[in-house]
């Protein structure tokens, strides 16, 4: 054991958060320096980490929920022995380093996930430790517990004040996982100072409600306290933890500690000064002794454990190597031999039935055709399954305490749900998927917004997509909510038609690995397209043309452009059309974001420059105009609905086929 203390070490973080958010004049000093100590106590003393291998799996995860704090986490990275140089923190906040503002997965090395949103770092963590405790129950064997580690998170005011951490925690303790461990950083300052003015909440009461163990309050700056609290948290067999922690915010910081005033800005030099004098730090910025390094340094016993853990894992594939290789396809995300056969098949027994019905009970009618297939899929409702329809045949739920479940009852906590999926993705092994009603996903839309920032394989299943939900009115109806969804970076929105789009939906987002989708289902029944043909590869391009104008290809007049539910309003619009002497293509784009993602000669054949575009939505118009390379118009919803029966309200607003033939010839005057 190295001769430095472990005040030493924690003063060592200390001075580099005061030093790097004071050389980047910006950033957050005063939770690293106030939980400098409780890091010291976790990082060199409990957490399984190989800072030379920060993706392996029998690693503990660490996340740091009050993200503001970054650090932190960036001083403990760079001390360990990660690759994050002391050039690294020199460039905190800067374009294109590697120690941005707030933590972010994959662009920092030993990040878990993307924090700073306040509250959901501890609903992912929430998300890993269930799957932790799913994936343990899969494949472990007695003698190998190839799955087994803590997820650890650190959390602040903020966190607790936000109800996205009431949401999660209430889970957590319904769920019982016992290996996560929140470590509350109880300081009593937020931004606008002393939080007893606007927080006064019975913390302790509240988790032990929520069904956790509470350990606390114990001194932060305490270290063997803090140790001895963190080894009683890890003997919880059937419950979460929270240790609550008593800091001073800016520890350290003799003029500013225990203020408001060290939250969110630099000391200034003469502060860093008169810190550095007080915690006994005599050395220049971002300085620190060879003997401080050494004592941080993890290198040699993160490669011992986890050659103790590859040993281990060499056994478990002699014993089970069935299992062992599942185990690596699912944690390397690659889906199973026969896949595309068992899609295949799927859309073959679709274009067979050629049923009338609403899209989110072809969703169900997909998941019972795919989900056999894929263990890893791992699915769930926020107290709407029999309306998001999100079960399958014969699939276990979790709610009979059993951890080999594959569905979820989330209860009424969408933002919750979101943001436990995004946890759920990061650890590996499950591909994620719930749902609610569309309009409720502004509810989750932060959680979303992070799933496509982390560009994670999640699956949200939103149903009851517009006005075609009638009568529970305006409340529920979505008219804004498709569109807003597009607007999302890297979120691909999928808004089938029918039965066969359905399944390229699911099949599309199942495939896709490199972020997040959205699948948007009727309630409404729509019908089978009468397509020219069905050509799954041609809608999985996002947009397509589902039938040429009927004098040929080359020769529509104006093209009916249509998403979902419309596609049929604008088949039949067609034949009315023709019936006119006017020749209308139909182009169904179940998804714009993939269809823009064509070369230019794909959606040049679809879309054919000059010719006249009538777009078909029932939602807001306005991302529509920017397919009108002519003459255009579009047939939306850019007003809230009404509550009455769906067919009034297609008449209402003009989703008739009366109304789409008068403004498509209206379009060729």
């Amino acid at each position: 054991m190295s001769h430095v203390s472990a005040q030493t070490m924690a003063n060592a973080i200390r001075a580099l958060a005061m030093d790097a958010v004071q050389k980047a004049k910006s950033g957050h000093p005063g939770m690293p320096m106030g939980m400098a100590d409780i890091a010291v106590a976790l990082w060199s003393r409990h957490l399984r980490f190989n800072p030379q291998d920060p993706r392996w799996v029998g690693r503990d995860r660490f996340i740091l929920s009050n993200g503001h704090g970054s650090m932190l986490q960036y001083a403990l990275l760079h001390l360990t022995g990660y690759d994050l140089t002391i050039d690294d923190l020199k460039a905190f906040r800067q374009l294109g380093s590697k120690t941005p503002g707030h933590p972010e997965v994959d662009v920092t090395p030993g990040v878990e996930t993307t924090t700073g949103p306040l509250g959901q770092g501890i609903a992912n963590g929430v998300g890993m430790a269930l799957a932790e405790k799913m994936l343990a129950k899969e494949f472990n064997r007695e003698g190998f517990p190839v799955i087994d580690n803590h997820t650890y998170v650190f959390l602040g005011d903020g966190c607790l004040m936000e109800g996205i951490s009431h949401e999660v925690c209430s889970l957590a303790g319904v769920w019982g996982l016992n290996k996560l461990v929140a470590i509350y950083d109880d300081n009593g300052i937020s931004i606008d100072g002393d939080v007893r003015g606007w927080f006064r909440d019975d913390t302790r009461g509240r988790f032990e409600a929520y069904g956790w163990n509470v350990i606390g309050p114990v001194d932060g700056h305490d270290i063997d306290a803090m140790d001895r609290a963190i080894a009683e948290a890890k003997r919880s067999a059937d419950k979460p933890t929270l240790i609550i922690a008593k800091t001073t915010i800016g520890k350290g910081a003799p003029n500013r500690q225990g203020t408001a005033k060290v939250h969110g800005e630099a000391l200034g030099n003469d502060e860093i000064a008169a810190t550095r004098e007080a915690i006994g730090w005599p050395y220049a910025p971002f300085e620190i002794p060879a003997e401080v390094y050494a004592a941080w340094d993890h290198k040699e016993e993160g490669a011992k454990i986890e050659g103790e853990w590859n040993a281990m894992f060499a056994e478990y594939e002699k014993a089970y190597p069935e299992l062992a290789a599942e185990l690596k396809r699912r944690l390397a995300g690659d889906l199973p031999e026969g896949w595309s056969d068992v899609v295949m098949d799927a859309l073959c027994a679709a274009e067979e039935a050629q049923e009338t019905m609403a899209t989110r009970k072809a969703s169900q009618k997909a998941l019972n055709a795919l989900a056999p297939a894929l263990p890893e899929l791992l699915g769930g409702s926020a107290d709407l399954t029999g309306s998001n329809l999100t079960n399958w045949s014969g699939v276990k739920s979790l709610n009979s305490g059993e951890f080999d479940a594959r569905h979820i009852s989330y209860g009424v906590r969408e933002f919750g749900m979101s943001a436990v999926m995004n946890g759920i993705a990061l650890y590996g092994g499950f591909i994620p998927y719930a749902a609610t009603f569309l309009t409720f996903s502004d509810y989750s839309r932060n959680a979303l917004r992070m799933s496509a920032l982390m560009k994670q394989r999640v699956i949200n299943v939103f149903t009851h997509d517009s006005i075609g939900l009638g009568e529970d009115g305006p409340t529920h109806q979505s008219v804004e909510h498709v569109p807003s969804l597009r607007l999302i970076p890297e979120m691909d929105v999928w808004r089938p038609a029918d039965t066969v789009e359905t399944i390229v939906a699911w099949a599309s987002a199942i495939e896709r690995r490199d972020g997040p989708s959205s699948l948007i289902f009727t309630r409404q029944n729509v019908p089978f397209l009468d397509r020219d043909e069905v050509d799954a590869d041609a809608m999985a391009k996002g947009g397509y043309v589902a039938a040429e104008a009927p004098a040929g290809a080359g020769e529509a007049d104006v093209i009916l452009l249509a998403t979902g539910s419309e596609v049929g309003l604008a088949m039949k619009a067609r034949a009315e059309l023709a019936a006119l002497n006017v020749q209308a293509r139909v182009v169904s784009m179940p998804c714009t974001s993939i269809f823009d993602r064509q070369d230019a000669e794909w959606r040049a054949s679809v879309l054919t420059p000059g010719t006249p575009i009538l777009a078909i939505e029932a939602s807001k118009t306005d991302l529509w105009w920017k397919y009108m390379s002519g003459k255009g118009d579009v047939l939306g919803v850019d007003r809230f609905g009404e509550s009455a029966p769906a067919d009034v309200l297609w008449q209402r607003f003009g989703f008739t086929v009366e109304n789409v033939v008068a403004k498509a010839t209206a379009l060729l005057k």
